[in-house]
């Protein structure tokens, strides 16, 4: 079966529907292109002046009032944002410098406390050091003295031994009792060597 061609007209009495869309060209393509053809020229002239004037007259009254205003509040924000922006930088500056302020302060009170501190300590320890020191040299001074009074007494012993020893031994070798003088000078040569 053959497909019927749409630019061919259909036969009489042929039922015809139409379709949205399609369009039958009956005439073979005369004439010029529609918005050139100088019949309708005025009137399209005419339109284009309406429209125009009615866009600009829409625009002049309706969206650039709108757009400026827009522009405007934003231009108007943006500047009351930087304003803020500046006073807070400034705020923070100024805080900032404050810090450092205070931080060297507490620095040099901490370094001033320490220092005060240590001089303190160091004073309370050479005292505690000069008085155990003096403590110290008293008990030696004594304990020097008990030494030496006792090496004397030490001493004086061993020269009482001595001429006993010295005595007995003379005695059983002799049989005869050595005589107390001659026994001293004879110790007191002995301790002089």
């Amino acid at each position: 079966m053959a497909q019927p061609n749409s630019l061919t007209t259909p036969p009489p009495g042929a039922d015809t529907q139409v379709v949205p869309g399609h369009v039958e060209h009956t005439e073979a393509h005369s004439g010029a292109f529609p918005p050139f053809e100088t019949s309708g020229f005025l009137a399209q002239l005419v339109w284009l002046a309406l429209a125009f004037g009615l866009l600009y007259y829409l625009m002049d009254k309706v969206a650039l009032p709108r757009i400026r205003g827009i522009l405007h509040d934003r231009a108007e924000r943006l500047r009351t944002d930087l304003d803020k922006a500046q006073a807070m930088k400034t705020e923070a500056d100024a805080a900032g410098v404050a810090y450092e302020t205070s931080l060297r302060d507490a620095q040099n009170k901490a370094r001033d406390i320490a220092q005060a501190t240590r001089n303190e300590l160091n004073a309370e320890a050479e005292a505690k050091r000069k008085a155990l020191e003096g403590d110290l040299n008293a008990k030696l001074a004594a304990s020097e003295a008990t030494i030496r009074s006792r090496t004397e007494v030490a001493m004086g012993n061993v020269r009482a031994i001595a001429g006993e020893t010295a005595s007995a031994i003379v005695e059983r070798l002799t049989g005869q009792v050595p005589d107390p003088a001659s026994l001293n000078r004879a110790l007191d040569a002995t301790a002089a060597h």
